[in-house]
Order: structure tokens, then C-alpha cells, then sequence
């Protein structure tokens, strides 16, 4: 509060000083702001930015009594750079103490200058023979503008002019830029808006517009680089408007959501752009925020939602606060409570970062706890209105939720940063497991990365999880965006089009596909899903020497380290990245699936083109690829369990070496440096195990992971979540994803979603139909549903989870003519055979004489 009536103490000789009065409210003596003759001396810390070219910040201690001399003093002492100009004779030089825009007299004490604790001063430096002598004065002119008040027009022209000077050249651009805070511009136009008006002219209002168009202009009329750094100059408004005018001021709010919005455009660290001292207030100040909405909400009948302008602001300013505390050095990370220096023997200004690291770790700390316990509420509000609302069978709103999941993530990332932390964010989460994965459901957006919700996976499910992945997937922006056409001979169908997707942009390859078969008339999504079905068919045939099955299970898959037999190998790669990647999008079960190895590669890319094939800190293991080389995993197993003194008596007769069959010819590749004259032992058999399984299954096929990656990465939305796509899934997610139902068709199912056009459910056709399907193999029925709906398999949820029903015509052709289909409208049409046997007789043919639908044993 005393830094408040200080203030205005200030804005009161301004005003008296342009001629204005002030009411009485407004007016404040200065006895009155320190009300004893003989304060006593308050101890206080600040800091010390000190001039460009510099770069650092000190961080000093004083009593609020002592003046602006003994800092100058104790700053020379610690740096020895000389600040006075009239102590030490030195010419040409004007080192000054800067705070709130004014400068601070040698004379004054620090409670006279209203320097609070954890304030910052800024220790400038002009040579008088400046390289900006124009712009000061500049300045110098508007500041005069400011003070006459006389009209918002020409103070909003000579802003717009100050930033059209600005230099091109980014470092010359920011000593520029700060001129505009050293000669407390910013300050005097602070002062314009709570200083009182007359009945000519409005000062809040003419310098709120003045501020908000300068701000506004640094964006318009700056470059990206060179706006970026008008952070220094939106932060100074921010500090002076927070004192003048408090938080709840408008154009406080509109500065500091600018603030925010600058930090968005920084690829540099953040805390050295906003350090500290500066970002922690703020993120203690909107947490305070929503702390206070998230009591609203809880006390309330209804929801109360969250600003979503706080939110983000809140997320922005974190970032800088995190990245500070993370790389002190004054105590352990993660941090223990109680909090224990690593070292007692510092003395002088480092004790006081100390100090003030432990301030913003405990703070940080209790902000976490705050909002995590409030939200946890506020769910457990939600899933009672769930369970209400479920009885009512009615949908409640989700608009006042859509931040919860921001805010949650944010708060996830702080428990990081404290030991014993994430495991308490996660216990309340699965206590509250109904409404987040309700509101993941809801609220999920494809522009966002929801990998942390999945570090615990048990807390969602495989619906969710298989959505989330879905939703980072490619998708057409609606029903006029450009068609992409192919027209496919199938005598050439996988190299026609291979030459299609291999060329096409991968924006080009979204919903809108139109694909026609030469010499067919037949088009539709109904043709698309039967190309994708016959290319995959061929690019997982083992005669293109792709990709290889499993001995145990031929419809599971991973690369052929022999795939260079084909120069044009790993474009192949590439296309069946974007294939299977656009066969996911199109969801159409391709009824195959990729081996447990073949998968945690992939999961285990750092990024598209350079991969990393760490898992989760080990590399892959024997028991990943069982399936894969059952006789390696046998041979690998005997190895290891074998006696240790057979082992060293040479028993095995093996060296590091591995030999393998390539075109033809074999070839011997050392495992490591040597391989060939050292023997496997004992000791070192482990060691042997693990090279051989990371040749032969990561090193080996390296380069044909990567390109099917980057395939499959075309097709993903934003660059941010290629990494995620396979992290958010188990190998058995995709599995189900990919090769869809491994259960029997149901006939009960398919029963149950088909609907009849021309037939009656009681007709007998109709019976005489599903008793014939009934009676057919396995096998049979899957053809059918293929030559029916042009699908190999069905989803896992089955005929539920198609996008409509099927649907069974009846036609007024002659008895002999075979069932006919429309696949796009998932429609089987035939005419109302006399009989079950002509009927059976008809069904029997296209389910012997279509094209069949297996891969490999089915």
C-alpha cells in the first residue's frame, strides 16, 4: 500500500507542476505517506540492471534510509565501474540511476525514491557526443507534448514517427528502443492517465489511446526480430501502470496480455527476456486470478469460466520463471522441501540471489498446490454434474471447461520441477479419471500436443488414446478444397501409384481424394477404400521384398534389411510412410499389423530424418523381438542362460562378428571395433547379445525407419507432433487401429446395422439371406463384406464403429443376374430370388470369384 500513496504523492507535484488540481481525494502530503519525521530504516533488496553492453544484473542490499550516493558507491565497489561523473573527474561520461522512467538524485534516500523490495533500477550510461542525438531529442519534444497536454493527435503522430526511425539492423534497433525508456517517455505518459482531467481535455482517456496505438504499431510497423524486443518497453508499462493504477486497470490488463503476446514470438530462452524478478510477479498475480475464479466456480451453482486471456498469460510468463529456477545453481533439482543451499560460505549480493531464488521456489511451490487442489474440486464438481446430467440424458456445456486441460498441463510441468511432486499430481488426476477424460474428449484440438495426459496411460483409454492420435493426422479444410485425381491401371498398380502419392504435396492428400481405375466406370469412396486395400496388399507383398512377416504371424510386418535390392528402395519407404499414414486417416483397416519392434522404433525417433533409437533409456531388448526372429530370440536365450565355464571354455566358438546373406553372397560384419579377434565370453556374452539384436534390428534397417517416418510424418498437421503420434499409442493400439476387428464377423452385428430399401425384414428373402450367411466359413463372410462395402476388416467396436449403416436393396432385375453392390453407400443389391437355393447359388459365386482379401493366413 505505501508504495501506492508514494505514487501518487508523485503523480501530485506532476500535476501541481502542469498547472492541474487535483481533488482532494487524490491529494497526499508528504507527511502523510511517511508519517514519522524518523523512519525507521526498512532492510530491502533490488536490483541493478546495468547499461547495455554489460548484460548483467546485480542484486543488492540496502536500507531504505541510505541515499542514491552509497548505491552509486557500493555498485562501483562490487564492479568498478565508475558511475559518478562528478566524483571521479571522468569527462565526457553521465552514469545514471534509473527507476520508474526518472532519474534518481545523488541526494535522495531510497524510501524517498519509493524504492520497493525486489524493485529494479537501470544503471544507464550516455556518452554526451551520443550516436542518437536526434532521437533524444525527439523525445525530449514529446515528453514536452505529454506535459502540455494539448491534443492526443500529434502525440499519437510523434509515437508512430519515433518507431519508423527505428534502425533496421537488430543491434543498433534495441539501444534505440531502450532510449525510449531512459528518457521516461513511458513514465510521463503513465503519469498523463491517472492524472486528473479538465473540462477541455480527457487525460485518461487521450493516453490510454496513446499507449494502446503505440503498442499496436511496434507489431505493425516493427520486423518479427525487432518487435520482439519491444518487450523491455511493454514491460515498463507494465511495471508503472501495476503501481499507478493497479491490476485491475484496463489498459494494466491490455499491456501485460501484450506483454504475453510478445513472449510468443521469442525462439531464445526465455528468462533472458524476461527475467525473473519481472516474470514472477506476474505469473503470481494471474495465478492469483484464477485461483479466485476456480473459488467461484467451486461456491457456485454453475461454472464460472476461466479467462482465457489469463490462462494464456499465465502459460507465457511461466515458461521464463521455469527456465530460471531450473538452471540455478544454488540448490538440487529437483527440489526438496525443506529447501538446502548446496553451499553456506557465500556472502555479499549472492546470498541475496540465494535468498531470492528459495522466495520464488517456495512461492512457485505453493501456487502449484493452490490451483492443483482447486481443480481437483472444481472435477469433482464436473463429475457430479456428469453423473446428473447422464440421468437427464442430456449433454452439459463445456465452454466454462475448455482451459481446465491448459492449466492442468501447466501444473504438470511444474511437478517436475519437485520431488515427489508428479507422483501426487497424478493420484488426484486418477482420482478425477471420469471428468479429464471427459473433457479430453470434449475439448481435445488438433493444433495441440496431449502427450503428457499419456505418461500415465491408465488413466484414459485405448478410445482416447487411438482419438488423440487420430486428430494429429492431415484432414481436408472442407468440400471446395482442390481434389486430388489419380486414374490407376491396375495391371500397374503399385508403380502408377507409387509416381501419384510419391509426387503429390501432402497438403493435396487430405479428405478429397478422387481415384478412377482405366477403363472402369465405377468412382467413389467405395473405389478409394478398395485401392488403398490392393496398394498395401502389394507394398506388404513379400515378393516387392519391402517388408518382411513374422514367421509366427504373417500379418505382422517390419522393414527387409535386403530392400536395396530396388534402388528406388527407400522412396518406397517414403510412399508407405504416407500410405499407411492416409489409410489411418481414411480409417480403413488395412488387416495388418507392425512388429513390436518395428513399432518402438518409430515411438522412439527423437525426429523426422535423425533418429535416436533410445527407448525409454535401453535400447531394444531380447524379449522385443521374439516374434520378430523367433530363431535369433532362441539362439540369444542359450547364449545367456548357458553355463558361464562352457561359455569361457570356447564351447560357443563365437566372435563379434555377424554374417548375413546379401544379394547373393555372404557377408561378415563386425560388432564392434576388432569383432573378428574377440571371443565371446562370459563376461562380455551380454554385451554380444545386445550388438547382434541392434544390428540386426536397428542398424540394419535404420535407413528404411527413418524414410517410412518421414513418409508418415508428411501427413501429420503440425511439425510439433510428429514425435508423438507412436508415443501416444501401445503397440496393441495400433494393432487395433491398422488391422482393425480380429474377432469372426458377428452375423447378429452386421444383422443389427443393416436396413432395407424395397425389402421388409420379414420378407423371406431377407431370412432365407441370413441363414445362407450364417452357414458361411469365416472366410466367406469376409469376402462378402469386401465385394459388399469394398472393407477388409472391420473396426474393433465392428459394424458399429463404420460411418453409417449397411443397407440391402431390392431390384426388379431377372433372377439370373448376381448380386450387385455399391461400395461408396455400402449398398448389396439383388432381385427377390425364387428360392434360398437360387439364392445361395448367386451368394456362392461372388464369394468364390471375387478378388480375395487375405494377407498371407487369415
Amino acid at each position: 500500500m505505501t508504495y501506492h500513496i508514494q505514487f501518487k504523492r508523485q503523480f501530485d507535484d506532476y500535476a501541481a507542476e502542469a498547472g492541474a488540481v487535483l481533488p482532494p481525494a487524490a491529494r497526499m502530503r508528504k507527511d502523510e505517506a511517511f508519517p514519522s519525521s524518523s523512519p525507521q530504516p526498512t532492510r530491502i533488496q533490488f536490483f541493478v540492471r546495468l547499461f547495455s553492453g554489460v548484460n548483467k544484473t546485480l542484486v543488492l542490499q540496502a536500507d531504505s534510509t541510505d541515499t542514491v550516493l552509497s548505491v552509486h558507491r557500493k555498485i562501483e565497489s562490487i564492479t568498478g565501474i565508475r558511475t559518478m561523473t562528478k566524483s571521479f573527474g571522468v569527462p565526457g561520461i553521465d552514469q545514471r540511476l534509473i527507476y520508474k522512467g526518472k532519474q534518481l538524485q545523488l541526494e535522495q534516500t531510497l524510501a524517498e525514491c519509493d524504492v520497493q523490495h525486489d524493485a529494479s533500477l537501470q544503471l544507464v550510461g550516455r556518452m554526451r557526443s551520443t550516436c542518437h542525438p536526434l532521437t533524444w531529442k525527439l523525445m525530449s519534444e514529446l515528453i514536452a507534448l505529454i506535459s502540455n497536454s494539448t491534443e492526443g493527435r500529434l502525440i499519437k503522430k510523434m509515437l508512430s514517427k519515433i518507431l519508423t526511425m527505428t534502425p533496421k539492423d537488430e543491434t543498433k534497433s534495441e539501444e534505440y528502443l531502450r532510449i525510449f525508456i531512459y528518457s521516461s517517455v513511458p513514465a510521463h505518459l503513465v503519469k498523463l492517465y491517472v492524472s486528473p482531467s479538465n473540462s477541455a481535455f480527457n487525460n485518461k482517456d487521450t493516453a490510454d489511446e496513446c499507449i494502446r496505438e503505440f503498442i499496436k504499431l511496434c507489431k505493425k510497423l516493427l520486423s518479427d526480430s525487432i518487435y520482439a524486443q519491444c518487450v523491455h518497453i511493454v514491460l515498463e508499462f507494465c511495471k508503472l501502470l501495476r503501481g499507478a493504477a493497479g491490476v485491475d486497470d484496463a489498459l494494466y490488463g491490455f499491456c501485460r496480455s501484450s506483454l504475453a503476446d510478445i513472449m510468443d514470438w521469442y525462439d531464445a530462452d526465455a528468462m533472458d527476456v524476461l527475467p525473473l524478478q519481472d516474470s514472477f510477479p506476474l505469473v503470481r498475480e494471474l495465478a492469483a486470478r484464477l485461483s479466485r475464479t476456480l473459488e467461484l466456480s467451486m461456491g457456485s451453482a454453475e461454472f464460472v469460466g476461466l479467462s482465457c486471456s489469463d490462462v494464456h498469460e499465465f502459460i507465457e510468463f511461466m515458461h521464463p520463471v521455469r527456465s530460471a529456477l531450473l538452471c540455478q545453481e544454488a540448490f538440487d533439482c529437483p527440489f526438496t522441501f525443506p529447501l538446502m543451499e548446496k553451499g553456506n560460505s557465500e556472502a555479499g549480493s549472492k546470498r541475496f540471489e540465494i535468498h531470492n531464488y528459495k522466495e520464488k521456489i517456495e512461492g512457485l511451490h505453493h501456487i502449484f498446490c493452490d490451483l492443483l487442489d482447486k481443480l481437483e474440486l472444481c472435477l469433482e464438481k464436473l463429475e457430479t454434474r456428469l453423473g446428473l446430467k447422464k440421468e437427464e440424458k442430456d449433454e452439459p456445456n463445456v465452454l466454462c471447461w475448455s482451459q481446465y486441460l491448459v492449466i492442468l498441463e501447466a501444473l504438470h510441468r511444474i511437478s517436475k520441477m519437485y520431488k515427489g511432486l508428479e507422483e501426487g499430481f497424478w493420484k488426484k488426476m486418477r482420482r478425477r479419471r471420469v471428468s479429464l477424460c471427459f473433457l479430453i474428449v470434449k475439448l481435445s484440438k488438433r493444433s495441440r500436443d496431449y502427450q503428457w495426459i499419456l505418461e500415465n496411460k491408465e488413466i484414459v483409454n485405448f478410445e482416447i488414446r487411438r482419438d488423440l492420435a487420430m486428430m494429429m493426422l492431415r484432414e481436408g479444410s472442407g468440400k471446395n478444397e482442390e481434389i486430388y485425381e489419380m486414374l490407376i491401371d491396375r495391371s500397374h498398380l503399385l508403380e502408377e501409384s507409387f509416381e501419384y502419392i510419391r509426387h503429390a504435396d501432402p497438403r493435396m492428400l487430405g479428405r478429397n481424394l478422387f481415384l478412377k481405375f482405366k477403363n472402369e466406370e465405377a468412382t467413389g469412396p467405395g473405389v478409394v477404400r478398395e485401392w488403398f486395400c490392393l496398394v498395401i496388399q502389394a507394398i506388404f507383398n513379400p515378393q516387392n521384398a519391402l517388408f518382411v512377416s513374422c514367421p509366427k504371424d504373417c500379418r505382422r510386418f517390419f522393414p527387409n534389411p535386403a530392400s536395396k535390392v530396388d534402388p528406388l528402395h527407400l522412396e518406397y519407404f517414403v510412399f508407405a510412410g504416407r500410405m499407411i499414414a492416409l489409410a489411418l486417416l481414411h480409417k480403413i483397416q488395412i488387416s495388418i499389423a507392425f512388429d513390436r519392434v518395428f513399432f518402438l522404433l518409430l515411438a522412439g525417433a527423437s525426429d523426422v530424418g535423425l533418429f535416436y533409437f533410445k527407448l525409454a533409456g535401453k535400447n531394444i531388448s531380447l524379449e522385443d523381438i521374439k516374434d520378430a526372429d523367433p530363431y535369433l530370440y532362441s539362439s540369444c536365450k542359450k547364449i545367456l542362460e548357458m553355463d558361464p565355464e562352457m561359455v569361457d571354455q570356447d564351447a560357443l566358438g563365437l566372435t563379434f562378428v555377424y554374417e548375413i546373406e546379401e544379394l547373393g553372397s555372404r557377408k561378415v560384419v563386425e560388432l564392434c571395433p576388432n569383432g573378428q579377434g574377440t571371443v565371446v565370453n562370459s563376461e562380455n556374452r551380454d554385451k554380444y547379445v545386445n550388438l547382434l539384436i541392434q544390428h540386426r534390428f536397428v542398424t540394419s534397417i535404420a535407413p528404411q525407419v527413418t524414410h517410412f517416418a518421414r513418409g508418415f510424418a508428411d501427413i501429420i498437421t503440425h511439425p510439433w507432433l510428429r514425435r508423438s503420434f507412436f508415443r501416444i499409442l501401445d503397440p496393441e493400439d495400433l494393432d487395433s487401429i491398422l488391422h482393425g476387428s480380429k474377432s469372426d464377423i458377428s452375423v447378429e452385428d452386421w444383422r443389427a446395422h443393416t436396413n432395407y430399401k424395397g425389402y421388409k425384414e420379414s420378407d423371406p428373402q431377407i431370412s432365407w439371406f441370413w441363414k445362407i450367411v450364417s452357414g458361411m466359413s469365416a472366410e466367406q463372410r469376409k469376402v462378402l463384406l469386401f465385394f459388399w462395402t469394398s472393407i477388409k476388416s472391420l473396426p474393433v467396436e465392428g459394424f458399429g464403429g463404420l460411418a453409417s449403416k449397411l443397407y440391402i436393396y431390392k431390384t426388379s432385375e431377372s433372377y439370373d443376374c448376381l448380386p450387385s453392390s455399391h461400395t461408396c453407400f455400402y449398398q448389396l443389391c439383388f432381385p427377390p430370388y425364387p428360392s434360398m437355393d437360387v439364392m445361395q447359388n448367386r451368394l456362392h459365386i461372388i464369394t468364390q470369384d471375387h478378388v480375395g482379401c487375405s494377407f498371407g493366413t487369415m
